[in-house]
């Protein structure tokens, strides 16, 4: 089972929906669901602390499940949580990547609409997935890690890490359940090939 990880952000019915093409899965909240799933997906939609103080009573689960191997997909705010720190509320994060989430200096923000990802290294995220394919964003801060991590960028006036993996953690900045076919074959990769 999938468990699609409520936090009281937003577009989890959409998120659902998608993943159902390809398998079946459930909203959860509780630590006890978090730790019973066979993977786990963050959505995030919204304001980066709002979204800490809402996910602090299964945290450490996130975090537990994530070390224990669970295949893991933050996407767009599940992205940036899951760094040390956020300029958007002078919060801290899960800090299970290293690094901070920084807003856009230069541009229209949020970086709003279709722009593509380039594929910096092999990943089975990206299988039956060309270079420079287009995805949905919308987002007005972009992550810095300190850590080698990034497998996927996009350029917004600066390039910026788009897609990010390590072991069995990935996570986009873009929204592939808004993505058209190309975000759900990303999303059908990550059930099946991870």
């Amino acid at each position: 089972m999938i468990g699609i990880i409520d936090y009281n952000a937003g577009n989890l019915r959409s998120i659902l929906k998608a993943v159902e093409l390809f398998d079946k899965a459930k909203i959860i909240k509780s630590e006890e669901e978090i730790l019973s799933s066979d993977k786990l997906i963050l959505p995030g939609v919204g304001n980066f602390g709002s979204a800490i103080k809402n996910l602090s009573p299964v945290k450490e689960a996130i975090v537990k499940a994530i070390d224990e191997g669970v295949p893991f997909l933050g996407i767009c705010l599940g992205l940036q949580i899951l760094f040390e720190w956020s300029e958007e509320a002078n919060e801290e994060g899960l800090k299970i990547i290293k690094g901070e989430v920084l807003r856009f200096r230069k541009g229209k923000v949020p970086h709003m609409g279709w722009n593509t990802v380039k594929i910096l290294k092999d990943s089975p995220i990206f299988e039956g997935i060309k270079d420079e394919e287009y995805f949905y964003f919308v987002h007005s801060y972009y992550v810095v890690p300190r850590e080698d991590c990034v497998v996927g960028e996009t350029n917004y006036y600066i390039d910026f890490p788009s897609v990010i993996q390590r072991d069995n953690l990935l996570a986009t900045q873009f929204h592939p359940e808004k993505s058209g076919k190309i975000g759900l074959r990303l999303l059908e990769n990550f059930i099946e090939l991870f």
